[in-house]
């Protein structure tokens, strides 16, 4: 947080501001992601340039179809245009269409890995399984379909899960 403090601060000379922001990234004229958020303010600063997210920001990432597979709500983002990353902070969740549900302080998107991670402690509740899931540190595909804890590993089961395997 310290180093995207001096970028923010320092380029307050060169910025610009959106309000009701919708964003959408396509590939191969195949929608991908939509990013909503009432304000992003955009920096330049030494030939590079960040999107502010003050207000906080809603990330839908979308099939083919589509359809939601995904979502990211955060109160805070940066995004570091040159890195093609996000970084998300402060009451940050991320949800599938299984309703598993991820919640961290932190959390990085990378945009052209397609992958979402933390060192920070994670909380993953999965109501289909009965399941809660903590540990510090963490890695998913950004659909939040596959992940891993990567240390500190805990975990509430539902008993049921645990018979079955016996």
């Amino acid at each position: 947080m310290k180093d995207i403090n001096k970028i923010v601060s320092s380029a307050k000379n060169q910025e610009e501001v959106a309000l009701n922001v919708v964003i959408t990234y396509s590939d191969s004229a195949v929608v991908k992601v939509r990013i909503i958020s009432p304000k992003m303010k955009r920096y330049y600063h030494k030939g590079e340039s960040y999107d502010e997210f003050p207000d906080g920001l809603l990330v839908e990432f979308l099939s083919p179809s589509k359809k939601v597979t995904s979502w990211l709500e955060a109160d805070y983002a940066l995004r570091k245009d040159k890195e093609k990353k996000i970084y998300v902070e402060k009451n940050v969740v991320l949800y599938n269409k299984q309703k598993d549900k991820l919640e961290t302080d932190e959390l990085v998107w990378d945009e052209e890995g397609e992958e979402v991670y933390t060192s920070r402690l994670v909380k993953i509740s999965q109501p289909s399984r009965g399941d809660t899931s903590l540990g510090y540190g963490f890695k998913a595909d950004q659909e939040f379909t596959r992940f891993e804890i990567k240390r500190r590993f805990s975990a509430i089961k539902n008993v049921d899960d645990l018979t079955r395997d016996l």
